[in-house]
């Protein structure tokens, strides 16, 4: 490969604009084609920012990997809400139920450390304690114990 490029991008709505057409000009891929194959792999995550990477050939071949959005963001989409809480411990901005936490999780899995949904799901929890979203209608931050506890087994380990 003559290079790589990695960038961030609106899910769907990738253009040959800031971040990818200043990166892409100086290349010899064609900068449409690049940015309507990034829009095609990508429009599952509309409007979600998502990480992906194109590989280029000095001929103007070019391949590119989609990754999976930032953890948060999935909360974010999942649960309906633009930004995070400025005070996450004390303003909670939304609540979201286990299924939806376990469903973030099995989106997530394969870029998280955890090797089962019962561990993700704690990891998903610690980023919804961060923005400010409850699970349940209580505290993120307790999450973790509940998990333990065995008060979701229902749940995630089904």
């Amino acid at each position: 490969m003559a290079g790589t490029i990695e960038a961030l991008v609106p899910g769907g709505q990738a253009t040959p604009g800031p971040p990818l057409g200043p990166e892409l000009g100086p290349t010899p891929v064609d900068v449409q084609d690049v940015v309507a194959q990034i829009n095609e792999e990508t429009a599952a995550f509309d409007g979600m920012e998502v990480p992906v990477t194109v590989e280029y050939d000095d001929d103007g071949s070019f391949t590119i990997e989609v990754g999976v959005p930032p953890t948060a963001e999935l909360i974010k989409d999942e649960a309906g809400f633009e930004t995070g809480s400025g005070e996450p411990q004390e303003d909670f901005v939304a609540d979201m139920s286990v299924e939806q936490v376990k469903k973030v999780a099995e989106q997530k899995s394969s870029d998280l450390l955890s090797y089962d949904v019962k561990n993700a799901a704690k990891e998903v929890g610690g980023t919804c304690a961060s923005l400010g979203v409850t699970i349940e209608d209580e505290d993120a931050r307790t999450f973790d114990d509940r998990v333990d506890a065995g008060d979701y087994d229902d749940v995630l380990e089904a």
